[in-house]
């Protein structure tokens, strides 16, 4: 049996899930509300606060699909309820963030500022100019727009330049052999 998808959910007091006949799960709290279509081999119920996740049989495909299904429920919950985010930091000279209304203005080094108009349901916030602060209820849409950012300057090697993630460790490169200063 999966160990993750065995582990049932608990639903803090505010959340409310709906479960309609194609399988939609609804799940709706403080900060908003998420769907998200499971599949039709993992059967979704609610008791007393707590919700479970089973499968019809021991297939390899319904293994797959029992884990999936209970951690995309178990992050709409945490969505609805706290939210999710992720930190930016900006390495280098002339490297910045600033906002203006809903467009992350970033100074990448290009020959003209870059202007990335915030997804629906997505906020930045630039802490200083250079942390940028991505947040929002789905976990996939934060993380996705996190790394469009990213990729737009990826972290080098030599000097550690770029646009990393807060927690992200570069893996320094020594500089050419031989070379004298």
């Amino acid at each position: 049996m999966s160990r993750i998808g065995k582990m049932p959910v608990n639903l803090p007091a505010g959340v409310e899930v709906k479960v309609d006949d194609n399988n939609i799960v609804s799940v709706k709290g403080p900060k908003g509300e998420l769907q998200e279509q499971i599949s039709k081999l993992i059967k979704v119920s609610i008791e007393d606060g707590i919700l479970t996740v089973t499968r019809s049989s021991e297939e390899k495909n319904h293994r797959a699909q029992h884990g999936l299904a209970r951690a995309l429920i178990n992050n709409m919950v945490i969505g609805v309820t706290e939210g999710f985010q992720k930190k930016l930091q900006l390495v280098g000279v002339g490297y910045k963030a600033e906002k203006k209304g809903n467009i992350l203005a970033l100074s990448l080094g290009y020959s003209h500022p870059l202007e990335l108009k915030d997804p629906e349901g997505i906020t930045t916030e630039v802490a200083t100019p250079t942390e940028i602060v991505v947040k929002g209820i789905d976990k996939a849409i934060v993380g996705n727009y996190a790394a469009n950012i990213r990729a737009w300057r990826k972290p080098e090697p030599y000097k550690g330049k770029g646009v990393r993630y807060s927690d992200e460790v570069i893996r320094r490169k020594e500089g050419k052999a031989g070379a004298k200063k």
